[in-house]
């Protein structure tokens, strides 16, 4: 279906995207406008895959093969050369995005996918100068992009059908999990999820109930624990409708609903404290920390994903006879 794919910006989800797309065992052409980028980006695929081939999630032999099929330029014309999708993965800044289409579209065939891995604005934003709105879809995928599974498509209400299912198509190739949002919505769904619980967190922790690291603890031994499983709508179900009604119309009119960003937040970023690419944020941070928290942050994550593998449960599901309860529909 997809013979070569170009990805447009080496950057953490950028470079992510194309090692994907490498191991799916499709060509993909790696842009930046920096060579350091790329260089960068090839060196943190390397380790990446070699942190796969230690954790027994690919093979060794398979690593010279993946790297073969990912090509690195600075040259955007040459990058969409013979591409028959391409990914954009720029800042989230509309006019830079919208004078990449306009270069995209003047150098790939009118057949051409075009998707965005924004997180942030509309698709109908993003289209508005398009010469071709109708081939546009938005593909949302989660940092680190090569072991979180899900993938949001949002598309708009001119998106071709065969744009959209190709592209659901192709995100199952290369081994993620896509949800298509029913419509447009700013922020998506993760996001709006993520926001949610955050304001509410930061809320607690600036009413002085919990510390910032405490929240950290609850949420990794408490809901994020059981969310990895289970869900929260499924949660819901086991723990009884009746008493989350209950729990839900006692707690709604206590939640936090303030319509700015929380002010604990505010003064971090107004002091420079913007997390881990200034070495300061809520935690304190140093080369050596970073590399140290990602390395073991992506083992775990890899050890998830071998006790969740949707393959082994299915052919567990089977071999039982029990329905996967996951597939049951509302």
């Amino acid at each position: 279906m997809f013979n070569r794919i170009a990805v447009i910006g080496a950057g953490i989800m950028g470079n992510g995207i194309a090692q994907v797309i490498g191991t799916a065992g499709i060509p993909v052409n790696l842009y930046d406008i920096h060579q350091e980028s790329l260089d960068k980006a090839s060196s943190t695929i390397e380790k990446n895959l070699d942190l796969m081939i230690q954790q027994s999630v690919l093979a060794k032999e398979e690593k010279p093969l993946i790297l073969k099929r990912i090509s690195y330029t600075t040259d955007l014309q040459e990058c969409l050369s013979q591409c028959d999708m391409v990914i954009e993965v720029v800042p989230e800044i509309l006019e830079l995005k919208q004078t990449l289409y306009r270069q995209i579209e003047k150098n790939v065939k009118d057949h051409v996918i075009i998707a965005s891995n924004t997180s942030a604005i509309p698709l109908t934003e993003l289209t508005q100068q398009a010469k071709i709105p109708d081939r546009f879809i938005i593909t949302h995928f989660m940092n680190p992009a090569p072991l979180i599974p899900l993938v949001e498509i949002i598309s708009q209400e001119q998106t071709n059908v065969d744009v959209i299912d190709q592209t659901i198509q192709f995100i199952k190739k290369i081994g993620k999990s896509p949800v298509r949002l029913k419509k447009e919505i700013p922020g998506a769904v993760v996001n709006r999820l993520q926001a949610a619980l955050l304001r509410e967190a930061f809320h607690l922790v600036e009413q002085d109930i919990v510390s910032l690291q405490e929240i950290d603890q609850i949420i990794k031994d408490g809901p994020g624990f059981r969310w990895a499983f289970i869900g929260p709508m499924q949660m819901v179900d086991l723990g009884g409708l009746d008493t989350w009604k209950r729990i839900m119309d006692h707690l709604s009119p206590e939640l936090e609903n303030s319509k700015t960003c929380s002010s604990l937040v505010q003064e971090l970023v107004e002091n420079g404290r913007l997390g881990t690419k200034t070495g300061k944020g809520i935690y304190d941070y140093d080369d050596e920390l970073i590399e140290q928290i990602t390395f073991e942050r992506d083992q775990d994550f890899i050890k998830l994903l071998k006790v969740r593998n949707p393959v082994n449960r299915g052919n567990a599901s089977e071999e039982s006879g029990k329905t996967d309860p996951h597939s049951a529909k509302v």
